[in-house]
């Protein structure tokens, strides 16, 4: 178990811990009453064997560790006053007589996959695709009940992972619509209740009372609170999953909007646009945001395909001068390169430039590292904008997270999409922590907004990109897969469940696709 921590200056406010359960890193983080850091420390995350079949979560060496890191805050711990903790979604937690009835299990276990193809749900109601192994926590509950029934017998309450933890602390059990609304097969955003699924199974009857992710649950249980040398009045709150509480630091500002997260994955929400345009063979569902509503939202593997298109180059190497050489040049870049998710994960992505085509190797071996890395830019601003027009994205358009720092990507962002205003966070702590403590503050008066900074571009640029990406070949092939399917299958039936790339499918696909393979003129008057 390794630890990293910083300190700032010494203030005398009260502070407020995030507690920030990832899949792969997990951190603490103390803040004052400002919102400045003044200690972070963390630790990796892992998967641990079980007596059972599957894996399961590190839930034990997680609490040991926190222990273990509140103990040894000393004198800072007096000036403690509230806890919230975010987590990552598809993970849940039973209970009886206040211990878990089995480990936390692994979404990432293939196992769950065995009952997948025998579940028939409704996408319209759920706005939820059927997605691999145990990403939907459904499924989770199916194959326990299958595989475990004398273990799901005994339990008496279920509460998502986050409010877990704030039980944990607390001792109340809650749960919370964030989520519950997160891709589970067992939430009807449209009722703002459980779907027809979970109440058929009594599934809903065992989950523990909702509550909103900004409320207190009430404080650290005592004995906790003695054990780590706590106040007893550290107040505990609710929580929500991690991707919605870093999009509920900007709901407070903009209950209409478009966030673009980004890291491994770029993530685009864009809550107040209608739902009727989400489609499940896109990787696109519906997720609940911490005040209810339905967030339409999309992804692809943003980070990845950026990284493999820059093949090496220092992102930094970018400019726009680069960008504008390489459009003259005839550069077309034709999603994707990325198959385990996003709207082109059934595609082969090309690159094309000066009229001849190049493999990935190609491309690292003969262009220029400014080059790739501009070019990398602008296929990630491309798809990015391609969702959020997809999506029906409003203004304002906000980026966070690695993406807010590259001002290609931004730039190009703010010139395809000139009626909006576009910001890039210029916060230097991680989006779902500041989201977090912005939600133990929710209905405080005088809140200061986000931390953005605004995006512009030349108009000499902007006309240029806009015409080359109206003419992306991204558009019209992933087009022409949608009508193909609509076409052979109905769109009642697209809208049913999230379609597999049969033989007839990718035949059509490929017509489509092959059929936008022209040479584009691009004008730089």
């Amino acid at each position: 178990m390794s630890s990293r921590w910083e300190s700032a200056h010494s203030v005398s406010s009260g502070l407020t811990a995030v507690l920030d359960i990832g899949k792969t890193k997990c951190a603490l983080v103390l803040l004052d009453d400002k919102g400045e850091i003044v200690v972070t420390r963390t630790r990796p995350c892992s998967v641990v064997k079980t007596g059972l079949r599957f894996p399961a979560l590190d839930t034990v060496e997680t609490q040991t560790w926190f222990r273990s890191e509140m103990q040894a805050l000393g004198e800072l711990k007096a000036r403690l006053r509230r806890i919230i903790v975010t987590t990552h979604g598809a993970a849940l937690a039973a209970v009886r007589d206040d211990a878990l009835v089995f480990p936390v299990p692994d979404y990432e276990w293939s196992g769950f996959e065995e009952l997948r193809k025998n579940t028939d749900q409704s996408f319209d109601e759920t706005l939820s695709p059927l997605l691999p192994r145990g990403l939907n926590l459904g499924i989770q509950l199916d194959w326990l009940e299958h595989h475990h029934p004398e273990l799901m017998a005994e339990v008496e309450v279920l509460m998502p992972y986050p409010q877990y933890w704030a039980f944990w602390l607390s001792g109340i059990a809650s749960s919370e619509v964030s989520s519950l609304g997160c891709h589970t097969l067992l939430w009807n955003p449209h009722t703002q209740d459980f779907s027809n699924w979970a109440r058929t199974r009594a599934w809903s009857s065992r989950f523990a009372p909702r509550r909103r992710a900004w409320e207190t649950l009430g404080t650290v249980r005592q004995d906790l609170a003695d054990e780590l040398g706590l106040p007893r009045s550290v107040q505990v709150h609710v929580g929500a999953h991690d991707s919605n509480a870093c999009m509920a630091q900007y709901l407070r500002n903009w209950p209409r909007m478009t966030l673009v997260s980004s890291g491994t994955w770029a993530v685009v929400m864009t809550p107040g646009s209608s739902t009727e345009r989400l489609h499940p063979s896109l990787d696109q569902l519906g997720n609940v945001s911490v005040r209810g509503e339905s967030v339409p939202t999309g992804r692809f593997m943003g980070g990845r395909e950026f990284a493999r298109l820059c093949a090496g180059a220092d992102p930094y190497l970018a400019s726009m001068a680069c960008v504008e050489h390489l459009l003259r040049r005839g550069l077309r870049i034709l999603p994707g390169f990325e198959s385990q998710g996003g709207p082109f994960a059934q595609m082969s992505g090309e690159i094309w430039l000066d009229g001849r085509s190049f493999t990935l190797e190609e491309w690292r071996q003969a262009i220029d590292p400014a080059e790739r890395a501009a070019a990398a830019a602008l296929y990630a601003a491309y798809v990015t904008a391609w969702l959020i027009k997809r999506l029906g994205g409003f203004g304002p358009i906000v980026v966070d997270g690695p993406f807010a720092k590259n001002r290609i990507i931004l730039e190009v962002l703010a010139a395809l999409f000139p009626q909006f205003d576009v910001y890039a966070s210029d916060d230097s702590i991680d989006g779902t922590v500041r989201g977090s403590w912005t939600l133990t503050r929710w209905t405080e008066p005088g809140m200061s907004g986000p931390r953005v900074r605004a995006v512009t571009v030349r108009k000499s640029v902007a006309g240029p990109l806009l015409y080359n990406f109206e003419r992306w070949p991204g558009h019209h092939s992933r087009d022409a897969i949608i009508d193909s399917y609509e076409h052979a299958f109905g769109s009642a039936l697209m809208r049913q469940s999230r379609p597999a790339y049969g033989a007839a499918s990718t035949g059509a696909a490929f017509q489509g696709w092959t059929a936008c393979r022209v040479p584009l003129s691009i004008s730089t008057r």
